[in-house]
């Protein structure tokens, strides 16, 4: 049921883990991100974090409006959008400061153009412009404006979800269809760029998560077909993971068919190719057989730094996309040795959970122990 009090914690944990992902995959030639879902399928941590967050908004919101009435869950949505827009242009400000402190301390304009602000010194005003709007972001800035897209079209669809969850299924994969067979982007900055996210297609992830939150426990119906789809979805993930480690080393390369490639590639992440979509759901039934809701592991204290950062992930999400870039300088200054990129991949991750557990310790009024909310919309941020 979509509006149930009872926290799931599994999308606490597994949106923690995928912050941990995004952050070892922003450090560039980081031996880390093999650690990451990135390098052995099509999918990777964004489509967990996109998923999650349609999950949780339906959860958070939908409860609200049966209580409260549509108006004042929208007003809380809208509430949510601006802390999400105000945290982007400041996380904006900070990264473009650092890139730099970065570029001039070190004597590398080309870091500028690496991160791909180079509008920002040749037309500083129309670019600050085009920030406020969303439309100019450096490099690994593109995952919030998403999210406030997405959430800011939410109260036109909660109504319709909770009630007809397959008709919006229904409309989501059609816009889908859409965008990919006419090309729609929405236009960034400077003006032949696109959104590398195109939000147009993205929301298929987004509403899939929204439309399994409203479903619930009624998606227990696939279980007469959990051998079939299981073997679907193991040999799925395998040829995913061929085909992904193929790109590292040429004697796999060398084993894909030519025909197998021009079927499957370009495997296009800004309109989120299909394939994507697939291995993402592959790997989603796998884990929802081997991690159901009762799982009496996920309360092992082992995971809880993971949980916690999950539970903070607009705060972590910003740390991490900062420390990536500091990271990269770190390993950068020492000539991308394995050891620098090691210690920069647990350092960054350590700080994270830090800044996770101050977060849960300032929530709780330094107690301790987490308070109890008045709304399970709180519980979700």
């Amino acid at each position: 049921m979509a509006g149930a009090s009872v926290r799931d914690i599994r999308l606490d944990l597994f949106r923690g883990l995928a912050l941990w992902f995004i952050f070892l995959d922003h450090i560039p030639t980081n031996i880390a991100s093999w650690l990451t879902v990135r390098n052995y399928g099509f999918s990777d941590a964004t489509e967990i974090f996109v998923f999650i967050s349609g999950y949780t908004a339906v959860i958070a919101y939908s409860r609200m409006m049966a209580q409260e009435g549509w108006t004042r869950s929208a007003a809380r949505i809208y509430r949510r959008v601006w802390q999400l827009y105000v945290a982007h242009i400041l996380l904006f400000v900070a990264f473009s400061a650092q890139i730099a402190w970065v570029s001039i301390a070190r004597d590398t304009p080309a870091l500028i153009e690496e991160m791909e602000l180079l509008g920002l010194g040749q037309n500083p005003y129309r670019a600050i412009l085009e920030a406020a709007l969303l439309k100019f972001r450096p490099v690994n800035l593109d995952v919030l404006p998403l999210y406030i897209v997405l959430l800011a079209a939410f109260p036109l669809v909660l109504p319709a979800v909770v009630r007809w969850p397959f008709v919006v299924l229904a409309v989501s994969l059609g816009l889908y269809a859409a965008t990919c067979h006419l090309n729609w982007n929405l236009p960034a900055y400077p003006e032949e760029k696109v959104w590398f996210f195109n939000p147009l297609a993205w929301q298929v992830v987004f509403h899939l998560g929204a439309v399994c939150a409203v479903l619930g426990p009624k998606l227990a119906w696939l279980d007469r077909f959990r051998t079939p789809l299981t073997v679907l979805a193991v040999a799925f993930i395998l040829f995913a993971a061929f085909i992904s480690l193929s790109w590292h080393y040429n004697p796999l390369e060398r084993l894909v068919p030519h025909w197998v490639g021009r079927v499957i590639y370009p495997i296009d992440k800004t309109n989120i190719d299909t394939l994507r979509i697939l291995h993402f759901l592959a790997v989603a039934w796998l884990v929802r057989l081997a991690v159901p809701i009762d799982a009496p592991g996920l309360r092992w204290p082992v995971w809880r730094p993971l949980r916690r950062c999950g539970e903070a992930s607009l705060l972590i999400f910003c740390l991490g996309t900062f420390l990536a870039l500091s990271g990269q300088v770190i390993v950068s200054y020492y000539e991308e040795t394995i050891l620098s990129q090691i210690v920069v991949s647990i350092a960054g991750i350590a700080i994270m959970c830090l800044a996770a557990y101050i977060a849960a310790w300032s929530r709780s009024g330094g107690s301790g122990t987490s308070s109890r909310r008045p709304a399970v919309v709180e519980a979700y941020k």
